[in-house]
């Protein structure tokens, strides 16, 4: 599992990073606090708080792939 911090600040950044995840064949999770949404889902990504960061997994054994194309979201 890959687990990165993340910030994802406004509309336009939920889609690019919807669109960025959406490609993947494994399920990839944002997580605020005790909430945790599918990273898929642009309703689910509003549902959260997006003033914090917030952390992403990623059911997966490759991060090269995922750092690489979110890069842009990848705090720390």
């Amino acid at each position: 599992m890959v687990e990165l911090k993340v910030k994802i600040s406004t509309i336009d950044d939920v889609k690019k990073f919807v669109n960025a995840v959406s490609k993947y064949d494994f399920d990839v999770d944002l997580i605020s606090g005790r909430y945790a949404v599918d990273a898929k889902s642009i309703m689910g990504i509003f549902s959260i708080d997006l003033s914090k960061e917030l952390v992403m997994k990623a059911h997966t054994d490759t991060d090269a792939a995922v750092k690489g194309d979110l890069a842009e979201f990848i705090v720390g």
